[in-house]
């Protein structure tokens, strides 16, 4: 088994559609890019959203904040770095850093919940959690 990806790099382009009359990103396209960046780290881990769906396991949004700290503008060409900080079979906890070079514009954390098709909390499937960690059996349920 391949060790698990914690963090991965997507370069996104400011599109015009998602900017304001000044020509800045709107603030919520950021969550938009977030969500790919988290997207983009499970596919680099060998996972689809539609894998986990496709046998029963949501991810729910249960917490989701962000610090912007410069705008971004239309054209720009941006770094969103995604990061693992915490998994466990029922949870899993994001940072986000998007960048335009090396000049910081906003950081933001996410928790993610799995969900059943009736909303319950339910565990991520072993093979997906392994996947994820790199650890064949997944831990007693928090």
């Amino acid at each position: 088994m391949p060790p698990p990806v914690a963090s991965c790099d997507i370069e996104v382009r400011v599109r015009y559609a998602e900017v304001d009359a000044f020509g800045y990103l709107h603030h919520a396209r950021f969550f938009v890019y977030f969500e790919m960046g988290r997207t983009e780290l499970l596919r680099q881990n060998g996972v689809r959203y539609r894998d986990l769906s496709e046998r029963g396991v949501y991810y729910v949004v249960a917490r989701l904040e962000c610090r912007y700290r410069a705008p971004a503008l239309y054209d720009d060409v941006l770094t969103l770095t995604t990061t693992t900080e915490k998994l466990t079979p029922l949870r899993v906890d994001h940072r986000y850093e998007l960048r335009r070079g090396e000049r910081l514009l906003a950081e933001a954390a996410s928790t993610i919940v799995c969900v059943d098709r009736e909303g319950r909390p339910t565990p991520l499937p072993d093979d997906i959690y392994a996947a994820l960690t790199g650890v064949a059996a997944r831990p007693a349920v928090e």
